[in-house]
């Protein structure tokens, strides 16, 4: 890895996850790098991977036990890291939803005056900060805001919103049930991916949300969210079908809904995802609608 910039952000999610699995000391000349972490594939299904109509819904799902991330270090030495980003905690647990709603407002007025990236700052219409159930159990956590999403103020929006609105209606959720933010607040020009310089400039903001809300389970749309959130260098083919943890949440990654458009075969796979967390939280997808 040449660039300056992207081993700079590659060394802080590695010192980030090390962090989250409660390491604060390391010995002063040699220390044994924690091994990746624990995750657990559910068995391929066993039919084969087709194109599914958004209304097709299976009824069956898939179970799958969890696995705890196991780390191993070296004895602690000297202490010569110090925190970088608090963990994300349940510090927020007994916060009622006005509670909750206030700290989101404080942070997203944060958020509305921040100039950190200058060319973000000077190229949008607005910031795009979340929405949703401040209590919910799932959090959405997508890429960054496209063009809908800036000129709306709101994440998922736009066609790629809609066929996300269309899968959480089909796990028998609705969007005021969950919360939906992104990896960015702002739109790159271009609707280009998020530079890693930017994902660390509005990192503090994305864990701030995350320590509010407190969600149960995170899903990353996307490898933009995958590998941001998780300080990972996989693709999104390698890490969905997989669990991950992030604080105290449990997180599943899948296809992002614009991937979909493209590639409407990938709806399957994606909905095995979802069959997967409704599994997971003890819940059962509703029956598919009937044609009208």
């Amino acid at each position: 890895m040449s660039d300056p910039a992207a081993l700079a952000f590659a060394l802080e999610q590695k010192l980030r996850g090390w962090h989250d699995a409660g390491l604060t000391h390391l010995p002063r000349a040699v220390f044994v790098a924690p091994p990746p972490l624990a995750v657990v594939t559910p068995a391929p299904p066993t039919t084969p991977v087709e194109a599914a109509p958004a209304v097709d819904v299976p009824t069956t799902v898939q179970s799958v036990s969890q696995t705890q991330p196991v780390i191993n270090v070296a004895a602690a030495g000297d202490d010569i890291m110090a925190k970088s980003r608090p963990k994300p905690s349940g510090g927020s647990a007994a916060l009622s939803v006005e509670e909750r709603n206030q700290q989101l407002a404080k942070v997203a007025k944060k958020v509305s005056a921040c100039v950190r990236c200058q060319e973000l700052a000077s190229t949008r219409t607005q910031t795009v900060f979340g929405v949703g159930n401040p209590q919910a159990r799932v959090m959405f956590i997508g890429e960054a805001p496209g063009a809908d999403e800036d000129a709306q103020g709101e994440p998922f929006v736009g066609r790629a919103g809609k066929l996300l609105t269309d899968i959480i209606h089909a796990c028998g959720w609705t969007r005021q049930e969950i919360y939906i933010c992104n990896i960015l607040r702002c739109r790159p020009p271009g609707n280009r991916n998020p530079s890693p310089e930017e994902a660390s400039n509005c990192r503090e903001f994305l864990d701030a949300q995350i320590q509010i809300v407190n969600p149960e389970y995170i899903v990353c749309w996307g490898t933009i969210a995958a590998q941001n959130l998780l300080g990972r260098e996989e693709t999104i083919g390698q890490l969905r079908n997989q669990w991950f943890e992030y604080g105290n949440a449990t997180v599943l990654c899948t296809y992002h809904p614009s991937y979909l458009l493209r590639n409407p075969a990938a709806k399957k796979p994606v909905w095995e995802d979802m069959k997967l967390l409704l599994n997971k939280m003890g819940l059962k997808p509703p029956p598919p609608k009937k044609p009208s």
